[in-house]
């Protein structure tokens, strides 16, 4: 079949992806007209088959999409727009890719209608820069990781196969006027994705394997004693998370960017008048140990201490404590309260110094 190519612009024509299908699914990215990705691939593999491997093209269709949106928890903005141009192309037997072109970014994931359940081996997800970049990554030993290793500085052509992996999100400095972070969105019955380097100045995705046996490895955490071949069993018609690349001129657009929340599935929630977000004091930031001429008692997991943080949210307007550990006897049975801590007198308390 001979290759067919797709040019898929933002609506300010400042983003600008090329899409050639031919033997893979190859797609680049540009920014102002300068390549920031070449040559990138994707593929889904399926127990029955990959799709992305010599795909037939059956049908193609841009549209624009454009909608503004409130989200419940105002995290960064109290309303959100979502405006981009989409390119949905179609393949013999069933399934379809959709690309995304934003003015602050790209963005790109699999549509399924397969009418029954799949296993995914895996997913291709590889990355291809055109020049040498530097990216800032958390590289965890493994799988098993709380996002709470330090980061690094790495240079894009010397990060080999067997290298630590990186979670999501990566930040690139492209060194040419751009930075881009990798991350994903719409997350559902499906792993989430972390990145290796390939040895070539590109990344790629790898996804843990389904646990089929585990056993407790401590009060909060399991340790897998066996796995499958594949990263998911899942429905055969839906559509896959989104892969996004978040393009930025500078680091105030990073801290702006609500990519995730554009990608995001469609609330399921139909009322949300019951979620009151806001601001708290945190006794496990510093282990329950308030100290000072003020604390004149004993602190730690007891209800003077959480009086105590009550006091100081009520002086400084912040509107909730969070009651995050010591409350009961044992981390592993909730139902068995410490008896150090009266629960309910806490929140009479709180009611009275207007402290949720």
């Amino acid at each position: 079949m001979a290759a067919k190519s797709f040019e898929l612009k933002s609506p300010s024509g400042e983003v600008s992806v090329t899409v050639d299908i031919g033997e893979q699914i190859r797609y680049s990215v540009y920014g102002g007209g300068k390549p920031l990705l070449t040559d990138s691939s994707l593929a889904l593999c399926l127990r029955e088959g990959t799709l992305g491997e010599k795909p037939h093209l059956t049908g193609h269709k841009a549209s624009p999409v454009n909608r503004t949106f409130r989200p419940v928890v105002a995290f960064k903005f109290e309303e959100i727009r979502d405006r981009c141009n989409m390119l949905r192309l179609d393949f013999r037997g069933g399934w379809a890719v959709e690309f995304r072109a934003y003015d602050d970014g790209m963005a790109y994931r699999f549509v399924t209608a397969l009418g029954h359940d799949i296993e995914v081996l895996s997913e291709k997800v590889a990355i291809r820069f055109p020049n040498d970049y530097t990216a800032v990554v958390q590289q965890p030993g493994g799988f098993k990781t709380a996002y709470e290793e330090p980061y690094s500085l790495i240079e894009t052509n010397g990060w080999k196969p067997g290298d630590p992996m990186s979670v999501l999100p990566v930040l690139i400095d492209t060194r040419q006027g751009y930075k881009l972070l990798l991350s994903e969105s719409a997350l559902s019955d499906y792993p989430c994705m972390f990145l290796e380097g390939d040895g070539a100045n590109g990344m790629k995705g790898t996804f843990p394997k389904v646990p089929l046996a585990y056993e407790e490895s401590g009060d909060r955490s399991m340790r897998i004693l066996q796995e499958a071949d594949y990263i998911a069993r899942t429905k055969g018609t839906r559509a896959f998370p989104w892969r996004y690349f978040v393009i930025a001129k500078d680091d105030g657009q990073l801290i702006e960017n609500t990519m995730t929340a554009r990608l995001a599935e469609q609330q399921a929630i139909a009322d949300t008048s019951w979620i009151e977000p806001g601001q708290v004091s945190w006794e496990f930031w510093n282990a329950a140990s308030p100290y000072g001429p003020d604390v004149d008692f004993v602190a730690g997991f007891n209800t003077a201490t959480y009086k105590y943080y009550i006091d100081f949210a009520a002086e400084y307007g912040i509107p909730y404590i969070i009651m995050d550990e010591g409350w009961a006897r044992s981390t592993r049975d909730p139902y068995t309260p410490n008896p150090a801590v009266d629960v309910h007198e806490l929140i009479r308390y709180g009611r009275e110094k207007g402290v949720g």
